[in-house]
Order: C-alpha cells, then sequence, then structure tokens
C-alpha cells in the first residue's frame, strides 16, 4: 500500500524538441526545484514527491502529484538539487525526456509538465495522450 496523499493535478504541454540522452528521467528546472522544496519544508514527514498518471480527461491520460513518505519497489527515482521525486511505474515511458517546471503568474500558479512525448492533449492542458 502507498504512503502517499493528493498532493495536485498538472498542466501538460507538448513540445516540439529532440529528445536529449538523460540519465534522469525526468528533469526539473529552477523554479520546480524550488517550489518542491517549499512544499516539502511545510511537511517534514514525506521524503519527496510521486508522479503518477491515471485515466481522465478527454485526451485519456493526466499527470498526479502525491507527497511519498519513501520509494516504492518500481519507483523510478530522480533526485536533483536535493529534491527527491519517485515516478510510479505506470507513468515511467511517458515522462521520458520531459522537463517539470513550476509557473506563478496572475491568475494561476501550477506545475507544467513540457514533454516531448505528447501526440496530443486537451484544451485545457489537464490530459494528453502518447
Amino acid at each position: 500500500m502507498s504512503n502517499s496523499r493528493v498532493l495536485a493535478s498538472a498542466t501538460v504541454r507538448a513540445v516540439k524538441k529532440k529528445l536529449v540522452p538523460s540519465r534522469a528521467a525526468l528533469t526539473l528546472t529552477p523554479s520546480a526545484v524550488l517550489k518542491i522544496k517549499e512544499i516539502l519544508s511545510k511537511n517534514t514527514d514525506f521524503a519527496g514527491l510521486k508522479v503518477g498518471v491515471q485515466q481522465r480527461g478527454c485526451n485519456g491520460l493526466s499527470y498526479t502529484l502525491n507527497y511519498a513518505k519513501d520509494k516504492e519497489k518500481m519507483d523510478e527515482e530522480v533526485i536533483q538539487d536535493g529534491v527527491r521525486i519517485f515516478i510510479d511505474r505506470k507513468a515511467q515511458l511517458t515522462l521520458l525526456g520531459t522537463e517539470m517546471d513550476y509557473v506563478e503568474n496572475k491568475l494561476s500558479s501550477e506545475f507544467v509538465f513540457n514533454n516531448p512525448n505528447i501526440k496530443g492533449t486537451c484544451g485545457c492542458g489537464e490530459s494528453f495522450s502518447v
């Protein structure tokens, strides 16, 4: 059983860029690193955040973010700048080459997954297909 609780859903953007070979399954922007550190500083019971995928929306899939106490058996672990992200095995292939960003403006603040693997998104950017 998972030791996590739901944190948020996230926006997905299809990007047209070439996949760059990397050791990390997911890369984080400096803005995402700062926000994750801030979130985890307020919730010291958790070791990091877990990215998952679920069937949802008009395009089929949606990313989820949860608090995580530890790495589960089949999770991929990404450690960047002192931040730990656990990737659920179901989300691993959909995230290859993806950049996780945190964007804040006057109307919203959210994590954004800039994903070159996406073939289509819904109008609101909540769901995607690969």
